[in-house]
């Protein structure tokens, strides 16, 4: 097995990860950014066809490059897509596709980053492959008809990649949200959620509503910080006001939370059921560093355990977490914080 050694090896070249190696180039050691994907951006080029970002271009661009276009406008996914593309391609960063990691250990004070191109040895390693890893369905999914048409948001693509009949959207988050309004446009849409959804507007006035939550503070508050933890509590927000007219018009019909499934037929918390002809699964993502073989740094359900990136370990990082410092850090216009704090410390240390 080939062998070659870097002061810092990135894994994930997503959003966190070029904005960890725009920091990393400022103290002009040799690092490396792997990923899986065949191209830069190829994960946003997947998600599906009408997505568009919530954050507005001017709070969606990472450090050193500003998204171009109208500051108040919001973004497609192609758009900031390419957009990946050209940050890496600006600063050049030095980057190796289609890289899987399979095992990454530590002997000694080196890290050993096992891929399915070779190993790599480092004395940092920062995990940047972000919140969406493995697509979160629910076990009673299988006991589901296999003429049911079943996609995850993730492999959600266009409407026309249902059958004919209705949907069942479940997850109230923005993604369910959105595709939900989508598809209630052509077919009888159903939304389950599991808790009483909270909005908010795209815009107050002429300005972004993140304009104005920056403007008081909320984008910048810590996770421990007592603005912070009001934010957690209040949990996901649905921004925009599409899905609740589609609501007030009937277009979609909501339901509860889903809690069991048979064949074609679903039953949800109210013990009301719905026979479905497709099922877009909007549930979300969970966690798998399956491949990281270090103990100490991962909680009873897999999650980091660490304080702003830094773990136990010294040398080992992770970015791009939800609430890694603040409500931003897994977002575009949050990560570049936590990656020159990363940086900050990674210089100290060496």
């Amino acid at each position: 097995m080939n062998e070659s050694t870097y002061h810092t090896v990135v894994i994930g070249a997503g959003q966190a990860g070029l904005a960890m190696g725009y920091y990393l180039k400022q103290l002009k050691q040799p690092f490396l950014l792997l990923d899986r994907w065949q191209e830069i951006g190829e994960e946003w080029k997947r998600r599906y066809a009408s997505l568009m970002l919530f954050t507005p271009r001017l709070y969606s661009s990472l450090p050193g490059l500003a998204l171009p276009d109208d500051p108040q406008g919001l973004p497609t996914k192609d758009e900031i897509a390419n957009y990946l593309k050209r940050y890496a391609e600006n600063f050049q960063l030095p980057i190796q596709l289609q890289t899987g990691v399979t095992r990454v250990h530590k002997k000694n004070n080196d890290f050993y980053v096992e891929t399915n191109r070779g190993e790599f040895k480092a004395a940092n390693v920062v995990i940047a492959t972000g919140p969406f890893q493995k697509p979160r369905i629910p076990d009673f999914a299988k006991n589901l008809s296999p003429n049911i048409v079943q996609l995850h948001s993730s492999q959600y693509k266009r409407p026309t990649d249902l059958q004919i009949g209705n949907v069942l959207v479940v997850g109230g988050g923005n993604s369910g949200a959105q595709i939900a309004v989508e598809l209630s446009k052509e077919r009888q849409t159903y939304l389950s959620v599991s808790q009483k959804m909270k909005f908010l507007p795209l815009k107050i006035g002429k300005k972004s509503v993140f304009w104005w939550l920056d403007k008081v503070g909320i984008l910048k508050a810590s996770h421990n910080s007592w603005i912070g933890r009001k934010v957690q509590a209040i949990g996901d927000t649905i921004f925009g006001s599409e899905l609740k007219e589609a609501i007030g018009n009937g277009r979609i019909t909501l339901k509860e939370r889903t809690v069991h499934s048979n064949e074609t037929v679903l039953q949800f918390k109210d013990k009301s059921i719905l026979e479905a002809q497709n099922i877009i699964w909007a549930t979300g993502f969970i966690s798998d560093y399956s491949w990281l073989d270090i103990e100490g740094v991962l909680n009873d359900i897999g999650k980091p355990i660490h304080n702003r990136g830094k773990t136990s370990v010294p040398g080992l990082y992770f970015l791009g977490l939800p609430w890694q410092h603040r409500r931003g850090s897994a977002l575009l216009q949050g990560v570049g914080d936590d990656a020159q704090y990363v940086m900050q410390h990674i210089q100290t240390r060496n």
